[in-house]
């Protein structure tokens, strides 16, 4: 669960190269930088990747990471997403253990959160569920009272909401 600690998320465009990933990574490690979710992935233009990051701002002023972040080579844009101006979604997949006497609490709790059942064996069930952290958060607790074998979560991954006149992301300017 990602809990109450604050954050904030960051989209980070990357030239798709090797060793990029290493190096934000690398920073974060000697700056004691905080990641509490990293989501990486191509975008539709092949030469470039989005990171999706979201951080501890107790451990490190945002505007600090942002300007550390700004500063590898690699980066070609940083940009905040503001809290609530965004829709974020995540991925969990969990194996619960399944007896009889309980197998069909999980699938209504499964049915109630809109997730799915993806393997089902004589005495378990994995499970999978899409949608805001929060969502997975709920579900999660309420899995706890079963008893989970293995949970996966996939890391945040975030675009601004669309229709809207306000600005949603914040450039980061360049280092002087």
């Amino acid at each position: 669960m990602t809990g109450n600690k604050p954050h904030r998320t960051i989209v980070v465009l990357v030239e798709n190269k090797a060793g990029v990933l290493a190096r934000v990574a690398d920073l974060f490690a000697r700056r004691g930088y905080n990641i509490i979710s990293l989501a990486v992935a191509p975008t539709h233009d092949e030469r470039l990747s989005k990171l999706t990051i979201v951080v501890d701002v107790e451990s490190a002023p945002l505007d600090q990471i942002m300007k550390q972040l700004f500063k590898l080579i690699n980066v070609v844009e940083i940009a905040e997403l503001n809290p609530g101006d965004g829709v974020e979604r995540e991925l969990l997949l969990a194996t619960v253990e399944a007896p009889k006497d309980t197998r069909s609490q999980i699938v209504e709790l499964v049915d109630i959160f809109e997730g799915k059942i993806v393997a089902v064996s004589a005495d378990r069930l994995t499970v999978s569920l899409d949608g805001a952290p929060s969502k997975l958060d709920d579900f999660e607790t309420l899995l706890e009272s079963y008893s989970i074998t293995d949970l996966q979560r996939s890391g945040r991954i975030a675009l601004p909401k669309i229709g809207r006149d306000v600005p949603r992301l914040r450039a980061v300017p360049e280092a002087v």
